[in-house]
C-alpha cells in the first residue's frame, strides 16, 4: 500500500484545515487507518485512527473535540478535519495503514506515507 497525505499549510490559530489521504495499490476498505504527526524534536505522536467500516474512531486527548477523521471507501480516501487549531499542532502529518484491529500505537502500523506540513502561527 502506497500512501500519500495532502492538505497541509501554513495557517494562523483557530483556523481550519483538511487534510486527505489516498492510498493505492490494495482495497484501502481492508484497512485500519490512522494519523500521526511529529513536531521538531519530538517522536512521532498518535492523532487519530477510524476502522475499515468507518463506524469505529480514537483520538488523542489533545485533539479530541477539535479534529475529525473520516473516511470514503468508494473514494479510497481518507480525512482528517482540523478545527481550531493551535500553535501546538505544528507537525508534519503522517497517514499510515494497517490490517487488524485499530491502535494507537505508532510501531503496529504497516505502511506509511510522507507526511504534510502543517504550521500554525499565533
Amino acid at each position: 500500500v502506497q500512501l500519500q497525505a495532502s492538505g497541509g499549510g501554513l495557517v494562523q490559530a483557530g483556523d481550519s484545515l483538511r487534510l486527505s489521504c489516498a492510498p493505492s495499490g490494495r482495497p484501502f476498505s481492508a484497512y485500519v487507518m490512522g494519523w500521526f504527526r511529529q513536531a521538531p524534536g519530538k517522536e512521532r505522536e498518535f492523532v487519530a485512527a477510524i476502522n475499515w467500516s468507518g463506524d469505529t474512531t480514537g483520538y488523542s486527548d489533545s485533539v479530541k473535540g477539535r479534529f475529525t477523521i473520516s473516511r470514503d471507501n468508494a473514494r479510497d480516501t481518507m480525512y482528517l478535519q482540523m478545527n481550531g487549531l493551535k500553535p501546538d499542532d505544528t507537525a508534519v502529518y503522517y497517514c499510515a495503514a494497517k490490517r487488524g484491529v485499530m491502535v494507537d500505537r505508532k510501531e503496529r502500523y504497516e505502511y506509511w506515507g510522507l507526511g504534510t506540513q502543517v504550521t500554525v502561527s499565533s
